[in-house]
């Protein structure tokens, strides 16, 4: 006897609890990065210091950006919503599992294997995003602003709000910006897109991600475009190899 297909009101079930364990997750990692007050903040205000490791490794001279508070409840929803941030950003494999579990039984075998290559390769990606933005973006474009003075008799007073926001804001953005080799990818296996056509409208692209650059930047500076529009550039120069040529070759 055929097993019966699962009715839209099972389906809809099933996706209930898979967005129920999700959330779940992400709450559990929430909570538990909220309690690491001390280091959950010791990493987020890392670079506001020469100890940051990508300072010394630059051989960066001695700073530090002071950070204040103007607002009564400021710092506690500050450590929420970092925290949940957090939380999110540890429990993603488990929630990506989850809703690939949720639609793989509707998939082919090939279609199986073609959304693992995917998912698995925007993961990586985000997160790569995620660590350069960290580690390289941010922290340059912090010590460039925040230590950048009109006159020695003008101090910076940089609010903690306007630090994480700016930070989570950069995160989230450049994470996305890394998914262009994949999106490239895609496009290519499609036939929608080129190497060959890339390589020729590379002075357009060039353009384009100074504009893109532009507008995700969070500032106004040309120093913090430049840094935002060099690994957007590289980017695009490796999808050019990812995605096969008018000939077919790679």
């Amino acid at each position: 006897m055929s097993e019966q297909p699962a009715t839209f009101w099972e389906h809809l079930d099933v996706l209930r609890w898979t967005i129920v364990r999700s959330l779940v997750a992400v709450v559990v990692f929430a909570v538990v990065a909220f309690c690491l007050k001390e280091w959950l903040f010791a990493v987020v205000l890392a670079p506001t210091t020469s100890n940051f490791i990508t300072f010394r490794l630059m051989g960066s001279p001695d700073f530090a950006i002071h950070l204040i508070n103007t607002g009564l409840t400021e710092q506690f929803m500050t450590h929420m919503r970092t925290a949940a941030y957090a939380g999110l950003l540890c429990a993603s494999p488990y929630v990506l599992y989850q809703l690939f579990r949720f639609v793989s039984p509707g998939l082919y075998q090939n279609e199986r294997r073609a959304a693992y290559w995917i998912v698995g390769s925007a993961y990586l990606m985000f997160l790569v995003g995620t660590l350069v933005c960290y580690f390289i973006i941010f922290p340059l474009t912090v010590r460039f602003l925040g230590t950048y003075q009109v006159s020695t008799d003008i101090d910076n007073m940089l609010t903690l709000q306007s630090y994480i926001d700016t930070l989570i804001s950069m995160c989230l953005v450049i994470g996305l910006v890394f998914e262009l080799p994949v999106v490239c990818s895609i496009l290519g296996k499609m036939g929608l897109v080129s190497g060959g056509l890339m390589r020729n409208y590379r002075r357009h692209a060039v353009v384009a991600i100074l504009v893109v650059a532009a507008i995700i930047t969070p500032t106004t500076d040309i120093f913090t475009l430049l840094v935002v529009s060099l690994p957007i550039w590289l980017l695009y120069e490796v999808s050019i190899w990812l995605v096969p040529s008018k000939t077919g070759k790679r």
